[in-house]
């Protein structure tokens, strides 16, 4: 079973002028096939999504008529345009309706569900995305469209724009994404309106952006983020976040919003695998924008000097603005527009320097959390998702059913490279039932083709293991499979366990059930609007591999360790002496200091 929106990394679509110019010469034909005498563009089969669309594939004509002056565009431009204005704008507030501001204002805006009263909750990203699609056609205008038409569509965007921001409450949806586009359609319609007018307008987007979006910035990782749907990051819309600030960049010159992209862009950076893959998010834990990433991970991509290309995206829609059966459609035909007028080109070497919450190197990596647990490790084309004991998730010592990764306290990290070696030691005070305080540290090394890690901690009582994930996925080429297996030794014992009891708060990796659908059945609202980070927090057991504590560990120490990838035997030496512990495998050798004070690490193969 292959997980239907992890497909191929986004730096794989062909996005050279000619490309290009080969996408748009698709939409022209398929749009001159489809206009209807009244100028509809529309998806035949589209029911939500849709008050912006026709106007989204006109945008995409008239830059194709810039770039290539086909004869026969000016007429389809004019006639779908006047569409949009005849059918597609309302000005009587739309019932139901719960985020107005001013009732019967009178201004315009766009309809998620075109029936009155259908779901009126998606008419605010509707008008976003509306002006976006409006402010390219005004764009690219210039011997196109003029006179009274060109005339009542700059009138239609400074409605919209009024509307979203003086109608109704701004941003209702938390949601960045939607924010930052609306941000964007103001600075792109400024340049449109008369000088003075125009640098009030302007003014007014950059203020909204410094005191709605960015004073409620939400901090992940270290790192201050656009709130997205009430939580920090999504790693479906906050590609798309990314690629609202280059396109807000590229138009304003502000600095703020390169500086933000920049913090957004290395944030992903470090959760992002070697291999693209990523889940988790406030809306749709596992589901990935496609083309609509690729202006933010490419312009950013660039400016930080990291691959961001190797971003897994919906690649079935590509760069091309169409539904899943392949038939056009203009909802992002805006992003589509900006990536074409982008010359940036994609980065393709990993960022080199070291990074706190990420340790990378080859096709090995882990990304960890902000208690600096690993939320997702990658190694042989596998990638494991942290387990779940007792509703307790993460990677870590357990002991009495009690699983020791949270700290209480400060949380120490020392990275170091050397002989082709990646290492990163974290040193993690933590407090058990027992409300003993103990010394965790872990030690995670690679050589770019497997993972060893290795956990010491003061000497506990029962049975202890090491909860040492869940493998959840594997790297299938082009795609990413479902898999409950992975290239695993310990050097105690190793068992792979699944849940013993049923229901929907006890995860087995083997089942058909995505850990998507999974945490949204856990979530408290229902699929769409409830948050599945959330949902998968009340998960009680999981799919987990368990390590046994490893032979010959100094007096006092339990040691656990474990080889994520491939390798030979593994039979790890421990010592303990006057420099700290000292870590002997097959292929490095590592001393760990003493678990108090700043971190120190020394190692060689």
């Amino acid at each position: 079973m292959h997980l239907p929106r992890q497909l191929g990394p986004l730096h794989g679509l062909p996005d050279t002028p000619e490309a290009y110019d080969a996408v748009l010469a698709d939409v022209v034909e398929a749009a001159l096939a489809r206009i209807t005498p009244e100028g509809n563009l529309e998806h035949p089969d589209a029911g939500d999504d849709i008050g912006d669309t026709s106007l989204g594939i006109t945008s995409l004509l008239a830059l194709a008529w810039q770039r290539g002056k086909d004869p026969r565009l000016p007429a389809a431009v004019r006639t779908s345009l006047a569409f949009h204005l005849r059918e597609r704008v309302y000005t009587e507030d739309n019932p139901g309706y719960p985020n107005l501001r001013v009732t019967n204002s009178g201004l315009p805006y766009a309809r998620y569900v075109l029936e009155a009263g259908a779901h009126p909750i998606g008419d605010w990203p509707s008008t976003v995305w509306a002006l976006l699609q409006a402010v390219n056609v005004l764009d690219a205008a210039e011997g196109l469209v003029y006179g009274e038409q060109r005339t009542e569509l700059r009138e239609l965007a400074h409605g919209y724009w009024q509307w979203l921001t003086e109608a109704t409450f701004f941003n209702p949806q938390e949601a960045g994404n939607q924010a930052i586009g609306c941000v964007v359609g103001g600075l792109m319609l400024a340049r449109h309106l008369p000088d003075s007018e125009g640098e009030l307008l302007r003014a007014r987007a950059l203020r909204l952006y410094a005191e709605e979006i960015r004073a409620h910035r939400v901090r992940d990782r270290g790192a201050l983020l656009p709130p997205e749907h009430g939580g920090a990051y999504d790693n479906n819309y906050g590609p798309i976040s990314l690629s609202f600030l280059a396109q807000a960049h590229r138009v304003s010159g502000a600095e703020m919003f390169a500086e933000d992209g920049d913090t957004l862009a290395r944030y992903l950076d470090a959760r992002l695998t070697s291999g693209g893959y990523d889940c988790g998010g406030p809306r749709y834990s596992e589901q990935h924008s496609g083309f609509e990433s690729v202006l933010g991970l490419r312009y950013f991509g660039a400016r930080i000097g990291a691959d961001l290309g190797r971003y897994r995206g919906d690649t079935r829609w590509g760069r091309h603005a169409v539904q899943g059966d392949g038939r056009i459609d203009g909802h992002f035909a805006f992003m589509l527009v900006w990536q074409i007028q982008d010359p940036t080109r994609w980065h393709r070497t990993p960022s080199p320097g070291p990074t706190r919450h990420q340790l990378r190197s080859g096709t090995v990596s882990v990304a960890f959390d902000s208690r600096m647990t690993p939320a997702l490790i990658e190694a042989a084309g596998t990638y494991y998702l942290p387990a779940a004991v007792r509703r307790q998730h993460g990677f870590g010592p357990v002991t009495d059913g009690f699983l020791l990764c949270r700290p209480m306290g400060q949380v120490r990290v020392r990275d170091v490279r050397a002989d082709g070696l990646a290492a990163k030691l974290v040193t993690k005070p933590v407090v058990g039932r027992d409300h003993v305080l103990r010394h965790v540290r872990s030690l995670y090394v690679t050589d770019g083709t497997s993972l060893w890690v290795t956990v010491a901690v003061e000497r506990l009582d029962g049975a202890p293991y090491l909860l040492s994930g869940m493998p959840y996925a594997a790297d299938d080429g082009d795609r990413v499979r479902r898999t409950a297996e992975g290239q695993v030794t310990a050097a105690g014992g190793l068992r792979l366990t699944h849940p013993a009891a049923p229901g929907d708060d006890h995860f087995d990796a083997r089942g058909e059930l995505t850990q998507e659908q999974a945490a949204f059945a856990l979530a408290a609202d229902p699929r769409g609007y409830g948050n599945p980070d959330e949902g998968w927090r009340h998960l009680v057991s999981s799919t987990a591999l368990e390590a046994d504590p490893a032979p010959g560990a100094p007096a006092g120490l339990h040691v656990f360790a474990v080889r994520y990838g491939p390798g030979g035997a593994f039979a790890p030496v421990f010592e303990e002496g006057p420099e700290g512990l000292t870590v002997r495998t097959e292929v490095f050798t590592a001393v760990l200091g003493e678990p108090v004070g700043e971190p120190r690490l020394d190692i060689s193969a």
